[in-house]
């Protein structure tokens, strides 16, 4: 029979252990130091944050796309964290220090942000013809070395079969290719248009893609699942003002960094202005958004001050980076959204503790 003494103990350990892990839930800022990732066909984690970055808490998702629901269970960074599935310092030897089994978390990077990646299942698939094009979006404007487009041998499948090394064969390669070069240019970074093509292929198949950036020795690798026997696509003829596709079968908005002008923006008095949504509410949390809109000058970088009447919730946040300090948290842009042409806006995303509330907005720009 437990003594009153025992249960005051018991007690004490428990509010003690929740204690210890609200403190773990370190404020995580947006993706940092890492800059890129293949947007059409979507690689597995662009495409799941595409499809659910605004509705990840959805339950739906398990039987809708049942593979980003691993995904989203096992690291939501991996996610949120989009253009950051790179390794430093494989000096070229891609196949030495990338397992087989391995190549879509590049061998368990980022101690293992992105494993679920490799998981073996029926990953939603872009549907494709014989002739495509791979378009692929650099924030930082690193520019590549040179980028390598495999595509799996006929025969083998990935809803069943793990990705191995000897599974590829090797579409085309781009050279060295300067970011001033690449095919758009964006306010919020770059995009390269690869055209490819296969002969004779249909059905399922994935295609991996080795970014080699020209900044320090960084290697990104994604994976996208594709289907052969689509619509035949061919290769952007005008600039886009975002790195994000639309998705084959979207079921939510689509939160990718779009940085582009917008004529339904309301008019902005100073350098710029700020708008706060709640996007989702669930119980003990709430998703919310916030827009920054350029005013009559474009801008180099922003700051949004966000006071709320209490302790500021804020306990996550993409596409910023983040400070708090009691009732007001400050966040400032990413490296891949600062830049605003006049009238443009971007967004970034947080997740919030408890009852959703609305905070004051204040912005401030470098132009």
């Amino acid at each position: 029979m437990l003594t009153s003494v025992r249960i005051r103990f018991l007690i004490s350990a428990v509010v003690a252990a929740l204690a210890a892990s609200l403190a773990a839930l370190a404020v995580q800022t947006g993706p940092a130091a890492a800059h890129g990732n293949v947007t059409g066909p979507a690689s597995r984690n662009y495409g799941c944050f595409e499809r659910w970055g605004s509705d990840f808490q959805n339950p739906a998702m398990a039987t809708q796309d049942p593979m980003c629901w691993q995904a989203w269970q096992a690291n939501p960074n991996a996610m949120w964290n989009w253009n950051g599935l790179y390794r430093e310092g494989v000096a070229g030897q891609h196949e030495t220090a990338i397992p087989d089994g391995q190549l879509c978390s590049a061998g368990h990077t980022e101690s293992g942000r992105y494993n679920a990646m490799d998981a073996i299942g029926d990953w939603k698939a872009t549907s494709i013809g014989n002739s495509f094009t791979v378009k692929l979006f650099d924030g930082a404007r690193h520019g590549a070395d040179y980028i390598r487009v495999y595509v799996t041998r006929a025969g083998f499948n990935p809803v069943t079969t793990a990705l191995k090394w000897s599974d590829l064969q090797l579409l085309t390669t781009v050279p060295n290719t300067p970011a001033a070069q690449w095919t758009h240019q964006l306010t919020n970074g770059v995009q390269i248009d690869i055209p490819a093509s296969v002969s004779g292929r249909s059905g399922r198949a994935m295609l991996y893609t080795i970014w080699q950036a020209s900044h320090s020795d960084q290697s990104y690798y994604f994976c996208s699942d594709v289907n052969f026997g689509g619509a035949t696509s061919s290769p952007s003829t005008s600039p886009s003002s975002s790195p994000s596709t639309s998705p084959s079968a979207s079921v939510s908005p689509s939160v990718s960094p779009s940085v582009s002008p917008s004529t339904s923006n309301p008019p902005v008095t100073g350098s710029c202005a700020a708008t706060h949504t709640v996007t989702s509410q669930w119980s003990g949390g709430y998703q919310g958004e916030v827009k920054v809109t350029a005013g009559g000058s474009a801008v180099k970088g922003w700051t949004v001050t966000l006071t709320y009447p209490g302790t500021s919730p804020i306990q996550q946040v993409w596409s910023a980076s983040l400070t708090t300090n009691g009732s007001t948290a400050v966040a400032t842009n990413a490296s891949y959204n600062g830049n605003l042409a006049a009238g443009g806006s971007t967004t970034f995303g947080f997740l919030g503790s408890g009852t959703a509330v609305t905070p004051t907005l204040t912005c401030a720009a470098t132009t």
